[in-house]
């Protein structure tokens, strides 16, 4: 379904751009999608001079919940010295935080298609573990207690 829009990051940018397929939630909970584009890009990155690819050239991307997992992979390299750096992440639309679903850009785009503040959130939970049962709670954002809140409020908040 991507492969139009990979070739075109790799042609405009003049770089590589790995897709990889990863196993899906609810049936694959969390880390399972994590651990394949992990494992698929380590493999990549020690096997390049295989592939005839240039170590500079090499991008992560993702939409969508694989943008989660392409910013989730770039941050586990971002410390590795034995492997080559990545030249770039691109992520479009990628779900980033499920602290609060109730700060300015959910409530403003709340009702906006395709992704609803509440399936939004329907969707994190299948990805964690593939229960929405306590979906109402995390919309409230009583999911994450007190002390959480107030150490990443600088991060995330309203401000």
């Amino acid at each position: 379904t991507h492969e139009k829009l990979c070739r075109f990051i790799a042609r405009e940018s003049e770089s590589v751009v790995v897709s990889v397929g990863y196993r899906l939630a609810p049936e694959h909970k969390y880390p399972a999608a994590y651990e394949d584009c992990l494992n698929a890009t380590l493999h990549f990155l020690q096997h390049l001079e295989r592939y005839g690819v240039d170590p500079a050239r090499v991008i992560v991307c993702g939409d969508s919940a694989g943008g989660n997992l392409a910013a989730a992979v770039s941050q586990t390299l971002a410390g590795r010295s034995d492997l080559p750096r990545l030249r770039a992440q691109i992520l479009i639309y990628p779900g980033l935080q499920a602290l609060d679903f109730n700060l300015p850009s959910y409530q403003q785009n709340r009702g906006v298609p395709l992704l609803f503040r509440e399936r939004a959130a329907f969707y994190v939970l299948q990805y964690l573990n593939g229960n929405a049962t306590n979906l109402e709670e995390v919309l409230e954002g009583s999911h994450i207690p007190v002390d959480i809140k107030l150490n990443y409020r600088k991060w995330v908040s309203p401000d």
